[in-house]
Order: C-alpha cells, then sequence, then structure tokens
C-alpha cells in the first residue's frame, strides 16, 4: 500500500504492516491527481481541480496527528494493470484498517443538517461509496468548503 505522508505530499510504499493513516471518500471530478502528477511532481500539479482534495484531506490528516494518509486518485498506479487489480481487490480492507475517513461531500452546502442534505449529495448515490461508509469504524464528514459537518455515529437514530 502507497500512501502520502501528510506533510511532505510525498509517497512511501508500505508492505506487511502499516502506520495508523486516514483515508479519503470522495467522488471523482474533473482533474483529479493521478499517480505520475504526484511522483513527477508536475508543474501543473497544484492547478488540477482534484488537488485541493489531497491538500485539504492530508492538512486535516496532520491536524489530527496522522502522518500518513491514502487518496485513491494518486495512491494507486491505475497505469499498472496488477497494481490496480490489487488495489480494487484491497479496497474494503483498506478502509476498514483506516484510523479515520474524511468523507468530502463536494455537493453538501455549508449550511443545513447533514442528516437531512446527505441523501442528496452524489456521494450518498454511488454505490461504490457504500463500503466507505461501511468499514471504518471512524467516518467524518465534510461540506464544500471542508467544514466538519458530523459523523457516521451521528447519523444513527
Amino acid at each position: 500500500m502507497r500512501l502520502l505522508n501528510t506533510r511532505t505530499l510525498a509517497f512511501k510504499q508500505f508492505f506487511g504492516r502499516r502506520p495508523p493513516y486516514a483515508i479519503l471518500s470522495h467522488t471523482w471530478e474533473g482533474e483529479e491527481v493521478s499517480h505520475q502528477d504526484v511522483k513527477d511532481r508536475i508543474p501543473s500539479l497544484q492547478s488540477k481541480q482534484g488537488y485541493r482534495k489531497i491538500q485539504e484531506s492530508c492538512r486535516i490528516a496532520a491536524e489530527q496527528k496522522f502522518e500518513w494518509a491514502w487518496v485513491d486518485t494518486c495512491c494507486i498506479d491505475k497505469t499498472n494493470n496488477a497494481e490496480l487489480t490489487e488495489s480494487i481487490n484491497s479496497m474494503f480492507r483498506w478502509y476498514q484498517q483506516a484510523a479515520a475517513c474524511f468523507v468530502y461531500l463536494s455537493d453538501l452546502p455549508a449550511t443545513g443538517e447533514l442528516k437531512a442534505n446527505l441523501p442528496n449529495c452524489r456521494w450518498f448515490r454511488r454505490g461504490w461509496t457504500l463500503q466507505e461508509l461501511l468499514a471504518p469504524e471512524k467516518v467524518l464528514f465534510y461540506d464544500k468548503a471542508w467544514n466538519l459537518r458530523g459523523t457516521k455515529d451521528g447519523l444513527r437514530p
């Protein structure tokens, strides 16, 4: 598993035992940052729309004392078919083993109650994200401005 250092945004590959890490759950949008973009530190990296998700999730992880984070768009080398296949097969376990999962809801307004607005979010309507809600023990929801809006435990009746 390849993780990002939350302070330097540099990769490190971990085999076997991994340090505590935060993981990002989100929906893909235009201009996501790829593994090659980060590895090669391409000049346009920071201007890509998806860079802010990486930057903000790493900032929040560092604030919560995590040295490592995982973001699917850049931590998986999608040009390597074997790695891509293994990553897809390992995804549930990676979310389950994360110390915290940050859910970024890019279409959640900064006002209103999370419980009432969550069903209208694109993230909530995607089948793929169900494992990202169920697998981790600690799930924190952030709105489009990266404000903490609630937790998985707070959604329980």
